[in-house]
């Protein structure tokens, strides 16, 4: 690869090596656009490393680059602007000291080596140079473009001091592992068990934010089971951790509910990007393990895992730090996980199907997506005929859709005119009609229409008249 061609392509670039020259400082391309480069990645983020002032030099480059808005951050000496489509930020050359009680770590100015000698992986201590006497020029101080060749994760110095300094970087470490689908060197692994612990300094938000882009990867397993094996899944996520080596009858799942899991994850990983129904796969049966029985000719049973698993979501998200206007959302999913393939008999009634549309609402083409994930069998027998059954189930549901209109499903006779039909206050009653009024269109008793529902009440509105 002709780097000096390929950053040629950037023509900004030549004003810092103008720059750089004409205030005696040096400037370099590091970390990720530079890895990027080597795996044939686009990458619109430019990380430049300043031998010298960082702010002052991206305050002068963003004025020849006529660039009027600039975030500084003085307390860690870097800035930060957007040119085009390019999101640049800057960085003095520095070496840092930490605080075992703290992530906040003193910064003093430092060399090139310095700095580069701090970074998190041989991967990304990569540089380029943009300077006149060497422009283009790749330096790669740890190996790192061996280490992409090879497909390995390591630490440029011994990952006991890299991890203490900052142990977000463990999670990083199993985020780059998940992403790029590299192994990590046992050295990252023995360190990861021996300071795990020290992960309870960090930020909840920026551990939740590496977790999350670990289930953005395309097999999101490999960090999770990275995880799991060195017991950091333990610490950030009990809940998760605890479901390994439950057993399960083997039907159609996997004997251990985690690697069960795993699977299921990986499996709704190939048909979507939404991380969020990945989560719900990844704590479908997160109860699993609380409701443990089991029972003499069947074996392991789980029952009540979906409603438990639904409840334990409020203090899930609360600790991972979630939004919680996506909370109804996964506890909708774990709730119904069960329900479809529960409805894949030929006499499963019209009434029985008209429920599940009614309860899943808008997540229901998710939770098919769901069901049809949680089919972890090696036996291709069975997978063809489990997932000929949710086809089953969803050509059921196409035809109640179609014939009851229940996309848009809702009691047609409104709070307001049961009031007023049966002369009452707002009240708990006019929920208690309302819901009546709905079970009948549900049980197929009338049909999802304005006039068959106010005929209805009509018929039984004397049976709640004082």
């Amino acid at each position: 690869m002709n780097l000096t061609e390929r950053i040629e392509k950037f023509p900004f670039l030549i004003e810092f090596s103008e720059l750089a020259k004409k205030r005696d400082e040096k400037v370099y391309i590091v970390g990720g656009f530079v890895r990027d480069l080597f795996l044939g990645r686009d990458k619109k983020e430019f990380d430049f490393l300043i031998v010298g002032d960082g702010v002052e030099f991206a305050n002068a480059i963003s004025k020849k680059l006529k660039q009027k808005k600039i975030v500084i951050y003085k307390t860690f000496g870097t800035a930060q602007f957007q040119y085009d489509e390019y999101f640049l930020e800057f960085v003095g050359a520095r070496e840092e000291s930490y605080d075992r009680a703290s992530r906040n770590p003193k910064i003093e100015r430092g060399s090139f080596l310095q700095d580069i000698k701090r970074r998190d992986f041989t991967i990304n201590t990569l540089a380029i140079s943009l300077n006149e006497n060497d422009f283009g020029e790749l330096i790669d101080t740890y190996k790192g473009i061996e280490d992409i060749e090879k497909k390995i994760l390591r630490t440029p110095i011994d990952p006991m001091i890299t991890f203490d300094d900052d142990p977000l970087r463990i999670m990083r470490a199993f985020r780059f592992a998940s992403n790029l689908e590299f192994d990590i060197v046992d050295e990252i692994k023995d360190a990861a068990i021996q300071m795990k612990e020290r992960l309870a300094i960090v930020a909840q938000e920026r551990i939740t934010d590496e977790f999350f882009k670990i289930l953005s990867s395309e097999r999101p397993s490999i960090g999770l089971r990275l995880m799991f094996d060195t017991g950091v899944m333990s610490v950030i996520f009990p809940e998760i951790s605890i479901m390994g080596g439950v057993e399960q009858r083997k039907d159609y799942h996997h004997k251990d509910v985690f690697q069960h899991t795993c699977i299921v994850v990986d499996n709704i990983s190939k048909v979507t990007d939404d991380v969020w129904l990945r989560f719900a796969a990844l704590v479908h049966d997160i109860a699993k393990p609380q409701t443990k029985r089991f029972v003499e000719g069947i074996g392991w049973t789980f029952h009540g895992h979906e409603e438990m698993g639904a409840r334990m979501m409020k203090s899930v998200f609360e600790k991972l730090k979630l939004p919680l206007h996506k909370i109804e959302y996964i506890k909708k999913l774990i709730r119904l996980h069960l329900r479809p393939i529960a409805l894949v008999d030929d006499d499963v009634t019209d009434s029985a199907i008209r429920r599940l549309v009614v309860q899943a609402g808008e997540e229901l083409d998710d939770l098919i997506t769901l069901c049809r994930a949680d089919i972890t069998s090696k036996n291709p027998n069975k997978v063809t005929k489990y997932l000929e059954n949710y086809e089953k189930v969803m050509n059921r549901v196409q035809e109640v859709r179609e014939k009851d209109k229940l996309r848009e499903f809702q009691s047609p006779v409104k709070g307001d005119e049961i009031m007023r039909v049966l002369d009452i206050k707002p009240s708990k009653l006019v929920g208690i009609v309302k819901t009546r009024i709905e079970e009948a269109i549900l049980e197929g008793d009338i049909p999802n229409e304005y006039d068959a529902a106010y005929d209805f009440l009509m018929k039984i509105k004397n049976e709640y008249k004082n």
